[in-house]
């Protein structure tokens, strides 16, 4: 068993996403994504120029990995692709990522731009791990 820490800067629920009865981590942190394991610990503090500095924001257990294309069609996780006209929740879903063909594609989402368009800074660093972190053993504190 490895414990993996790393820093946000802000906490909108999106990575990581820890609604619906499971917490993801499927963007950002490609490292973190590309290298834990089942039975890792990863802890998510708040960054020193945030309103939630030096804070433990998540705690989760990894308890199984998926690619992201069998996260995007898995039913468990259908709840958590964005949807925009209901609460934060929803807003800020993680499962953005899946194949067209050979093509990466990105759900408009807080990792897209505005418009809803591609942005491919963003699509480019967290398909680097084609992996998405999965915990039901969890502990989300949030700004608390």
């Amino acid at each position: 068993m490895k414990l993996y820490s790393y820093v946000i800067p802000r906490d909108y629920g999106f990575a990581p996403n820890p609604y619906f009865g499971y917490c993801t981590l499927a963007t950002c942190k490609p490292g973190i994504r590309k290298s834990a394991q089942v039975g890792d610990w990863i802890a998510a503090y708040g960054s020193a120029r945030s309103s939630i500095a030096q804070k433990l924001v998540m705690l989760m257990k990894v308890g199984e990995t998926l690619s992201f294309d069998e996260y995007w069609t898995d039913a468990r996780f259908m709840s958590k692709h964005p949807v925009f006209n209901k609460g934060k929740i929803h807003m800020y879903g993680d499962n953005i990522y899946h194949h067209v063909g050979d093509r990466w594609m990105q759900d408009p989402s807080h990792h897209s731009y505005m418009d809803g368009s591609i942005n491919y800074m963003n699509l480019d660093r967290d398909t680097k791990a084609n992996r998405v972190l999965i915990a039901t053993e969890f502990f989300y504190f949030g700004a608390n």
